[in-house]
């Protein structure tokens, strides 16, 4: 059985045409599934009964629940979904003060093989599907309150180009979830074509997890330095405007004798210099076989002012949710797979 949700408008569109409704009937089925959220094609009502069974022989709305929710000591709630082929991924809900965030997946585990991430170690399985990303979104119990989302859950975004994009064409769109991009904010590791297709393409924010100012040592704990040059990123990334609302911002996780000295807080400011940008200095939390360190709160507030000292705006972002193995570079549903 087909889905409709997850669908672009043309889609939709199209699909109209096949199944011989008219075609302006496309807007009333996006308002259906994104605007009123139905899950089901008979609370269709303003379409006619046959329009309807029409569409039920092979389509399907397609949304599906979390099967399981955790939530940490500080309100942080991190929701399972369970998706095809016994496939898991996690979506983690932060709120906090006057805004509430939700931190999508994209992938079923990661190919990029960070040292540090805990997806990273438990390997690739799939894409998920612009469906299933937005379906994290609009099958959250707490949508309705939902400020901002960020991509930076389970696997690489740009890896996953195509989908994410029409994930982001649903969210903002009129006829869809109808959310400013400006709310939104996509991450990645680095790939350097899709990063420049995304700041033509997209007007989301961009945050690009840097970790290390030096191409050697990055490419050590970060193996597509091998072949995506950051240098090389961030000079493409200077000639874009950032004067305006839309931002870019740089993770940067500070590890104890390894990125944390101010030889590297001298090159972040050298590679970021006339670049409007924050640096979110992030503290590590390990994962199984690291030997990594998160610095001390000493060595983080003085890189951080030295950051600040020297024009480059930078914050130590909080950890949430750590309890639940919901912060940063924690996300793996491996532990899953392994009970079974």
């Amino acid at each position: 059985m087909n889905s409709l949700f997850g669908k672009t408008l043309d889609e939709l569109q199209e699909i109209c045409l096949y199944t011989g409704l008219p075609k302006f009937a496309a807007k009333q089925i996006a308002d259906w599934i994104y605007a009123k959220g139905v899950t089901e094609i008979d609370q269709m009502t303003n379409l006619s009964l046959k329009a309807r069974e029409s569409l039920k022989k092979e389509y399907n709305i397609g949304r599906s629940l979390p099967v399981d929710c955790q939530t940490s000591i500080d309100g942080t709630k991190k929701y399972l979904f369970h998706y095809q082929n016994n496939d898991y991924v996690e979506a983690v809900f932060i709120p906090e003060d006057e805004r509430a965030t939700l931190c999508v997946s994209t992938q079923v585990g990661c190919k990029m093989n960070c040292s540090f991430c805990a997806t990273g170690k438990q390997g690739f399985t799939r894409n998920l599907s612009s469906l299933e990303i937005v379906n994290m979104v609009r099958s959250l119990p707490e949508y309705e309150k939902l400020t901002n989302i960020v991509y930076m859950g389970m696997g690489e975004p740009f890896d996953n180009y195509y989908n994410v994009m029409k994930s982001l064409e649903v969210l903002t769109s009129s006829w869809g979830l109808a959310m400013s991009p400006r709310r939104i904010t996509v991450s990645t590791v680095g790939l350097h074509e899709r990063t420049i297709e995304f700041l033509r393409d997209s007007n989301c924010h961009l945050a690009l997890s840097l970790h290390n100012p030096f191409h050697s040592e990055r490419a050590r704990i970060m193996p597509v330095e091998s072949s995506n040059y950051l240098e090389e990123i961030i000079e493409e990334i200077k000639q874009y405007d950032w004067k305006g609302q839309r931002r870019v911002s740089f993770e940067y996780i500070l590890w104890k004798g390894l990125n944390d000295t101010p030889v590297h807080s001298r090159g972040l400011v050298k590679l970021l210099r006339g670049l409007e940008c924050r640096v979110n200095l992030i503290r590590f939390h390990t994962i199984p076989d690291t030997l990594f360190q998160t610095a001390d709160e000493e060595t983080m507030i003085r890189f951080r002012d030295s950051l600040n000292e020297q024009g480059i705006i930078c914050t130590i972002r909080s950890s949430r949710g750590e309890d639940i193995l919901a912060a940063c570079g924690l996300l793996s549903t491996k532990h899953l797979k392994d009970e079974e």
